[in-house]
């Protein structure tokens, strides 16, 4: 770690000038920075002494600190470039008819006073650039300011391993030490000084300069990806100066003394950690490839698309029949919504057909090991059959969990199921889901887990009971064993932060936080906005990501909803739905308003006379008739918040739910009850479990 920093001399007197100085230094101001040069740091008592000035770059520093035993150079570059002149100025004194000297001039050299001037129009600049940053980061919005403003904990990275350095993350944590940019600098050129990581937000850390203390002053947040972020050591291995913030400069006689005794013990990241970085934001997919993705007007059905653009693993999708390329579909390249050319073929899944009679030049199908794998079921036993009942978050409706119906079972463990009391006659809104997917669960999980279970729709008899509904319609349920009991050890905490795709509006990421788990179960809430706009997601879903991503990425973040945005849409909602008729009359897309900037989720709960929506909430009618909402008149806008539906989950604890002998085949099941969101995170037991 200390490469570099132990060898250097103490003795800051001990040269004079050099034999070959063309000039003598003359005495500098106290106020000059100490410099590191090719690995060493160096001080000097009183800014006088000891002191040279590289006669290539005009750089002022400590004479020991300089190149060779001349001591003229500040690097070795500054040295060869020298002599590359040097040789170009003979070969001109010769031409001129001159002797060649040892001491022939540098051809590029600038006087001292020249870099000066050049100090102070650089000083100038920087301040101009701060005035700049500082107006827009008022009107911009922070990770670091609302996580400090609020006290709030972000989810580690260690969390999503889909994203970058999801895997590798390793043990960077607080008080690790790294090599990051010197902005309290009044040098013209990029120099580094050692830091601490004060908190982890994510990716975001909050860094303290060494010296400073317990003087927060000069602290600062930045993305430990970064590409000026670097471990303990990179600058004595490149040549760069460690340079202490000119706030603290005077502040110890000894900096490499200093320096020795706070790194000794300390931790830094592992030398190869921006190459790590590099490796995990290559990406198979690239653009032009052909897949096969979820129709987003038509769920029952899949579509040729063709891949646009790949931002951190996240895929713009244009289908393929687009003419003018804006019709288009956002998903992360491990979505269980897209799928290799043949695989709908292949299970008997819906498809609907291109126009297009042959590709398109340069476009090619896409590799099916590219895609995610799902895990391979045995369906030669006991199996799933059409018209079992389960419980299943409505696609169109990501808030709720729902009364549902399998509809057809597919090859490879694949399943059509339908919202019980929504679907349209020709099951157009059919959606698919693996056997083992997690948006999946038997019968009674909701009422196990004090979840509010939407019943169908026009269905009379409330609250609902499935021992009722099971008996009126004449069905069973879905056998408990038969749902994917993985709990995974995801690490996600109640009040974590983090940035999540609204999955109604999929090109958008916005500021979330996980206000429930269950198991793997996570309520994602998106911050600013009601709570009928939040969703249930998979702890492994790859529409989550740690704080920081989109500043990673290049990505844009939608900020939390304003106060005051929110109220004005809310009046204007409530009138709306006065007008609305309580009668349903099919499904129906929800449409945007526009509202201020941020266009965000249209996820709401059901309610009488509600709606339900695509993905899409663009405003073209397809079957099924669905009633639109006054269309979006800008390209951006807020999702209006609708009148809350309050949540009151039961207040009697569920032990014990046992389904009659008839309506289960002669099985009998009994549920445990759920954990709570604080005691559901872990590997050991499922919520439910089938008795023998």
């Amino acid at each position: 770690m200390f490469d570099g920093y132990d060898s250097c001399s103490e003795d800051t007197s001990s040269s004079s000038s050099s034999e070959e100085s063309e000039e003598e230094v003359a005495p500098l101001p106290s106020n000059l920075p100490i410099i590191k040069n090719n690995g060493q740091v160096y001080t000097y008592p009183d800014g006088k002494s000891g002191m040279a000035t590289c006669e290539m770059c005009g750089m002022v520093g400590v004479r020991d600190a300089f190149y060779s035993k001349t001591k003229r150079f500040c690097s070795v570059s500054c040295s060869r470039s020298y002599s590359s002149n040097s040789k170009k100025a003979s070969i001109l004194a010769r031409l001129q008819g001159k002797p060649p000297t040892k001491k022939a001039k540098v051809l590029q050299k600038q006087p001292l006073v020249a870099k000066l001037a050049a100090y102070a129009q650089y000083q100038a600049t920087l301040q101009n650039q701060a005035k700049t940053k500082a107006a827009v980061s008022v009107e911009g919005f922070s990770w670091g300011n609302y996580i400090n403003s609020n006290s709030f904990l972000a989810a580690p990275v260690t969390c999503f391993k889909h994203a970058p350095m999801g895997t590798c993350w390793g043990d960077i944590s607080e008080n690790v030490r790294v090599e990051v940019p010197n902005t309290d600098c009044s040098l013209p050129t990029k120099v580094f000084w050692i830091a601490g990581i004060l908190k982890l937000a994510g990716y975001n850390a909050l860094l303290r300069y060494e010296g400073f203390e317990n003087d927060s002053g000069l602290d600062f947040w930045c993305n430990i990806c970064g590409s000026d972020i670097h471990p303990v050591g990179w600058c004595a291995a490149s040549g760069k100066p460690l340079v202490p913030p000119r706030t603290i400069q005077h502040k110890y006689t000894n900096w490499k003394a200093f320096l020795v005794k706070r790194l000794t013990g300390a931790k830094t990241l592992p030398p190869d950690f921006s190459q790590k970085v590099s490796e995990s934001m290559q990406y198979p997919f690239k653009p032009c490839m052909r897949v096969e993705v979820v129709d987003k007007r038509h769920l029952c059905r899949t579509r040729v698309a063709v891949v646009e653009s790949v931002i951190g693993g996240r895929l713009r999708l244009v289908y393929e029949e687009s003419e003018d390329r804006t019709d288009d579909f956002w998903c992360h390249m491990h979505s269980p919504l897209i799928h290799h050319i043949g695989w709908s073929r292949s299970i008997g899944h819906r498809f609907k057909r291109s126009d297009i009679t042959k590709k398109q030049d340069g476009h090619f199908d896409t590799p099916p090991h590219l895609f995610a794998k799902v895990k391979e079921v045995d369906q030669s036993g006991e199996w799933f059959k059409e018209g079992m009942k389960l419980e299943a978050i409505d696609p169109l409706n990501l808030s709720t969990i729902c009364v549902a119906t399998i509809r057809k079972v597919l090859a490879d463990g694949y399943l059509m199921i339908g919202i019980d009391g929504s679907e349209a006659a020709d099951g157009s809104d059919w959606f698919c889901y693996h056997a083992t997917s997690p948006s999946i669960f038997p019968v009674g999980f909701c009422e196990i887990n004090m979840i509010e279970l939407t019943p169908p729709r026009g269905y009379t008899k409330l609250p609902f009971k499935w021992f009722d509904y099971l008996r009126e319609t004449g069905s069973i349920a879905a056998p408990v064993k038969l749902f994917n009991k993985d709990v995974p050890n995801h690490g996600f905490r109640v009040g974590m932060k983090l940035e999540a795709v609204d999955l109604m509006e999929p090109r958008l990421i916005c500021v979330a936080t996980v206000t429930r788990i269950i198991h793997r179960l996570l309520r994602i809430h998106f911050d600013g906005w009601e709570e009928e706009y939040d969703q249930w997601v998979d702890c492994e879903s790859p529409d989550l990501y740690p704080v920081g991503w989109c500043q990673l990425t290049g990505y844009q973040l939608q900020p939390p909803a304003s106060q005051s945005t929110r109220e004005s849409q809310s009046a204007s909602s409530k009138q709306k739905k006065k007008a609305k008729s309580q009668q349903y009359k099919g499904h129906k897309k929800k449409r945007k308003m526009p509202v201020g900037k941020k266009p965000v989720s249209l996820s709401s709960l059901p309610m009488p006379g509600g709606v339900r929506r695509s993905f899409s909430g663009d405003e073209e009618l397809t079957p099924p008739p669905y009633r639109a909402l006054p269309a979006q008149t800008a390209p951006e806008a807020f999702r209006p918040p609708s009148t809350s539906r309050e949540f009151r989950p039961s207040l009697r604890t569920v032990t014990t739910l046992q389904l009659k002998e008839e309506l289960l085949d002669g099985e009998d099941y009994s549920f445990l009850q759920g954990a709570s969101d604080q005691e559901s995170n872990g590997a050991a037991n499922f919520y439910i479990k089938q008795e023998p």
